[in-house]
C-alpha cells in the first residue's frame, strides 16, 4: 500500500520518479482505509530532503499510512522555504490534543550545546513527554535519541575526540527481536555526529535495553518501554550521498574532517560512493511499522494512552 502525503508535498514528485507508490490526499480519500497517522517532528536544517528520505523508508511498508509533520515553534527554520514551512508543517500547539500511531523526531545540529542551551528545549520536552501518552511507538533519531535519553531516564552525553563519521559495522544483541527479523548477523549504519551516549551508563538504567552496537562506534540502539521508545544514535535514512555532502561542506568551510570511513571504494572521493546500509535500513523501518506500530496500535487511535 502507499503512503497519503500532503497535496504537492515535494517528496512525492521526487519518489513518483523512483517508481515509489504514493498518494495524494486527493486520491486517498476515495479509499475506505484506516491508515496508521505516522507524525514527523523535523528537527534538520534541510527539511525537504529528511522529509524525502524518511518517506523513501517508510513507503516499502505494504500499510497505509497518513503522514503528518510537525515543527517546534520556538524555532524557525533558515534553511527551508517560509511557504513550504507553512504549506506542509504545523505547530505541536495545534496537534496537541491528535494521536498517532508512529513518531519519528529527527535529528538536529544543536549537539554541542548543552540540551538546556537549546532554545527549544522547553517545547521538546513538552513534545516527548505527550508522545508517552499520544503515540504507539516513537523513533528517535541521532541528537533526538540523546535528548530522549537525558530527558527520560537522565542518560548523559559526552563529546568525542573527533567526528564519529561514516558507515559502520553493528552487530544486534538479541537477534531474535521483531525489529531484527530479517537481518544479517551484522549491518551497517551511518553515523555523523560530535557526541556519544556510553553503554555504562546504559546499563546502569534499568528501564533501557541496549539491543544493537559496534565496537568502532559505540551504543547504535537502544530499546524504552518494550518498543514504545527506540533510540537511534546513527542515520539509517541517510541517502547515498548525504555523507558526501557533509564531507564537501566542512571541508569547504575549513573544519577538521576525515575522509568518512568504509563510505567511498578505496576510501577515495574519486571512486564514488558505496552503498552499503540501504538493504537493512528499509528492513529496519519495515519492521517498526509492522511489529511495533500497526501490531500493538488500537484500531480505535483514541484508546492509544
Amino acid at each position: 500500500m502507499p503512503l497519503r502525503l500532503p497535496n504537492k508535498l515535494p517528496a512525492i514528485d521526487f519518489l513518483k520518479k523512483e517508481n515509489i507508490f504514493v498518494l495524494d490526499e486527493l486520491r486517498a480519500s476515495t479509499q475506505d482505509i484506516r491508515p496508521l497517522r505516522i507524525c514527523i517532528l523535523n528537527l534538520m536544517p534541510l527539511k525537504i530532503t529528511t522529509e524525502t528520505d524518511l518517506i523513501r523508508l517508510l513507503s516499502n511498508s505494504p500499510l497505509q499510512l497518513e503522514l503528518h509533520l510537525m515543527k517546534v515553534k520556538a524555532h524557525t527554520s533558515k534553511n527551508t522555504p517560509v511557504e513550504h514551512m507553512k504549506a506542509f508543517y504545523r505547530d505541536f500547539e495545534a496537534m496537541r490534543d491528535e494521536k498517532f500511531d508512529g513518531m519519528i523526531i529527527t535529528g538536529a545540529p544543536v549537539e554541542h550545546l548543552d540540551f538546556r542551551e537549546v532554545t527549544y528545549w522547553d517545547e521538546m520536552m513538552e513534545i516527548m513527554d505527550w508522545c508517552r501518552t499520544h503515540v504507539t511507538s516513537t523513533l528517535y533519531i541521532c541528537w533526538a535519541a540523546q535528548a530522549g535519553l537525558f530527558h527520560y531516564y537522565g542518560i548523559p552525553k559526552y563529546p568525542l575526540p573527533e567526528k564519529m563519521f561514516g558507515i559502520f559495522p553493528q552487530t544486534p544483541t538479541d537477534a531474535s527481536l521483531p525489529l531484527f527479523r530479517g537481518f544479517d548477523d551484522k549491518f551497517n549504519m551511518p553515523h555523523s555526529r560530535h557526541s556519544e551516549i556510553r553503554r555504562e551508563d546504559l546499563r546502569r538504567c534499568p528501564g533501557l535495553r541496549i539491543i544493537a552496537e559496534s565496537e568502532m562506534s559505540g551504543v547504535s540502539m537502544v530499546m524504552g518501554r518494550e518498543g514504545r521508545e527506540i533510540f537511534i544514535t546513527g542515520h539509517s535514512e541517510y541517502s547515498p550521498m548525504t555523507l558526501d555532502t557533509e564531507y564537501r561542506r566542512d571541508l569547504g568551510k575549513g573544519l577538521p574532517i576525515h575522509v568518512p570511513y568504509n563510505y567511498y571504494y578505496d576510501d577515495d572521493p574519486a571512486h564514488g560512493v558505496k552503498v552499503s546500509w540501504r538493504a537493512h535500513a528499509n528492513l529496519l523501518f519495515t519492521n517498526w511499522l509492522n511489529y511495533y506500530v500497526y501490531q500493538e496500535t488500537p484500531f480505535d487511535i483514541n484508546q492509544i494512552h
